[in-house]
């Protein structure tokens, strides 16, 4: 993981984290408080955002990460090369920078496994002012991979 400034990265990097925070502004958080904003770089350069969705029966909420990436696969994306994730709200950590949940971890493997690449994962703090560098290999090293299912067995 490596820490950088917005202004350190490509210009494609930087849009899809003001992408991530403007999605952050569609979040329904009312539980939490805490509203997360995702978006995705496609390989054919489009942008895909997601926001959290809470439910009062919390495990029917949805992640802002799985969010853009089921919006991106109804939309016949499936290539990403990148996803940005930010989040505010008094319930955020002090240091302002959100990692992906488990799920969303797992989630994103599958989808570099299916591209035959990696994605990196940028996390931005809320002011915008900070962001860690990461790959989805890198949060989840030991990921369950397609090549453990066997489709119709």
């Amino acid at each position: 993981m490596t820490e950088t400034t917005p202004d350190q990265l490509d210009p494609s990097l930087r849009r899809l984290i003001e992408a991530a925070r403007e999605a952050a502004d569609h979040a329904y958080s009312p539980y939490s408080g805490l509203s997360v904003g995702a978006a995705l770089l496609g390989a054919d350069g489009s942008v895909v955002s997601g926001a959290n969705v809470e439910n009062a029966a919390y495990p029917l909420g949805i992640c802002a990460e799985r969010t853009a990436i089921a919006a991106a696969v109804s939309q016949g994306l499936k290539d990403f090369r990148a996803i940005a994730v930010t989040a505010r709200g008094s319930a955020l950590a002090t240091d302002g920078l959100l990692s992906p949940c488990g799920a969303c971890r797992q989630t994103l493997i599958e989808f570099a496994q299916l591209a035959g690449h990696d994605i990196q994962v940028l996390l931005a703090s809320p002011d915008g002012q900070r962001v860690l560098l990461t790959s989805a290999r890198e949060l989840l090293p030991l990921a369950m991979g397609r090549d453990q299912v066997r489709p119709g067995a």
